[in-house]
């Protein structure tokens, strides 16, 4: 009995070797093209992410700082990084074969044969899917884990554009309550003027009267401001996982500079660098190769069995009398089978499904690149007209009203003008100041978002054009 089990151990023990030995098929050349660096050994220099190039071409030390911390607490991004890990590990299980098969029988009322009864038998069977079919299974789920990391760069992005524009609004309120702040202290001083005047009968009494209307609707303008703040806050906070009133940072707008780049331009890089182009790709290459695979479902896959029978002797009074040659001999059989294909409507619906999945993913691809178009139309027609308001603001309009400001004090002084007059001239170039703030953070949300499109810093592409 001993020898019986040392013989079944050896002989389980080498089918076990030939069936692990039949998953490993050889390496997908077009993985050895894409990673050269697979035969050599040699390590690559990665190549940086899109969004590390975005957050890294900051000039804004605050805002750098805080894309980062956006980047490493968002619970968005975390959840888009698990869905792409849990993809990941997709590929190993369905390229490895089916567990192998082990069966016991145990004979309650042995069958007698001529060399003795048959007392058990254990069988040891592996099914091995037809020829390139677990290839073709793990090429789709590492294309599809590929397009779930692509969409988690396409997270990061987003969550860039969102914390720069959120960002920029902050600064935009920052700078709209330091001008409210400073008009209003000029409004104090023309009150005073007013109240004085009007008590030598000089002025009337309706001036400061107007007056302190606008100072109070300065401080109502401050007290929208700090609730808008709050608003901007929280929404901040949001973005890197911290409560609503942890203190944000606020710096000053960036200096705008003229869109260089022409419309093509941009274009052409946002179709080479937007991930989810790249992700789109790999839905669609996973797609055919689903269909490659449905199709290699008409053909069969092959079981191969081993099987080892335990007979004991003869016992009978013949088999005592005269033993039969080989008595009490166990038994070694192989088996083979193979699974038969023949609903062929169930095997056309799955080679449909998937066509039909390729035909989605091409679609989607298609919506992406012209929601990239008029996203790339939008901005490069607006960013011009921004920067144009922006230099007639600072260039025209801001020193024009200094001007009719100064002017209208010296008036004012002089006494050729009342104090209506004078705050008319103060309105204009509150007005003024705000808009022109206002258009430089519409500006830089504008370069924000230009440069999510593009998935690409634009001082990168400046220096690539030098």
């Amino acid at each position: 009995m001993i020898e019986r089990f040392r013989s079944l151990t050896m002989i389980l023990a080498l089918l076990m070797v030939a069936a692990s030995g039949g998953a490993q098929e050889a390496p997908d050349r077009n993985e050895q093209l894409d990673n050269p660096a697979a035969e050599t050994g040699q390590a690559t220099t990665p190549t940086p992410l899109p969004s590390e190039e975005v957050v890294a071409a900051i000039e804004d030390a605050t805002l750098r700082i805080f894309a980062e911390e956006v980047l490493e607490r968002n619970p968005r991004l975390a959840r888009a990084q698990a869905i792409a890990a849990a993809a990941a590990q997709r590929a190993p299980q369905v390229s490895a074969l089916p567990d192998p098969m082990v069966g016991l029988t145990l004979f309650l009322l042995p069958p007698q044969t001529r060399v003795g009864p048959q007392q058990a038998a254990v069988g040891l069977s592996q099914r091995f899917p037809w020829f390139g079919k677990l290839r073709l299974r793990e090429q789709a789920a590492l294309l599809n884990a590929a397009a779930a990391h692509a969409l988690v760069e396409a997270v990061r992005l987003e969550l860039i554009t969102e914390a720069q524009r959120l960002y920029y609004e902050l600064s935009f309120l920052d700078d709209q309550g330091r001008i409210v702040r400073e008009d209003r202290a000029t409004l104090q001083h023309y009150e005073q003027l007013a109240q004085a005047r009007y008590a030598s009968g000089v002025g009337l009494g309706q001036a400061v009267i107007k007056i302190q209307a606008e100072i109070t609707r300065a401080d109502t303008r401050l007290l929208e401001i700090d609730e808008r703040r709050l608003t901007l806050v929280a929404s901040l906070n949001a973005l890197r996982d911290l409560p609503a009133r942890t203190p944000v940072p606020s710096g000053n707008l960036p200096i705008a500079e003229p869109l260089e780049e022409e419309i093509e331009a941009l274009r052409s890089v946002a179709l080479v660098r937007r991930p989810e182009l790249a992700a789109a790709d790999a839905r669609i290459e996973s797609a055919a190769t689903r269909i490659d695979l449905a199709k290699k479902d008409y053909k069969p896959d092959f079981t191969v069995g081993l099987n080892y029978g335990f007979v004991g002797r003869r016992d009978d009074a013949a088999g005592e009398a005269f033993p039969p040659e080989g008595n009490g001999d166990d038994v070694l059989s192989l088996s083979g089978a193979i699974n038969l294909p023949i609903w062929r409507e169930k095997l056309a619906a799955g080679v449909e499904e998937f066509i039909q999945s390729r035909l989605a993913a091409e679609e989607e691809k298609r919506a992406i690149v012209a929601r990239i178009e008029g996203g790339l139309g939008d901005l490069s027609s607006r960013l011009p007209l921004l920067f144009d308001q922006l230099r007639l603001y600072d260039y025209v309009l801001t020193a024009q009203a200094e001007q009719s400001l100064l002017s209208a004090e010296s008036a004012y002084a002089a006494g050729t003008l009342s104090s209506l007059d004078l705050l008319d001239a103060e309105r204009v170039l509150l007005n003024v100041r705000i808009a022109a703030a206002r258009t430089r953070a519409d500006h830089a949300i504008a370069i924000a978002r230009l440069e999510g499109e593009i998935a690409a810093p634009l001082t990168s592409l400046s220096r690539e054009e030098k």
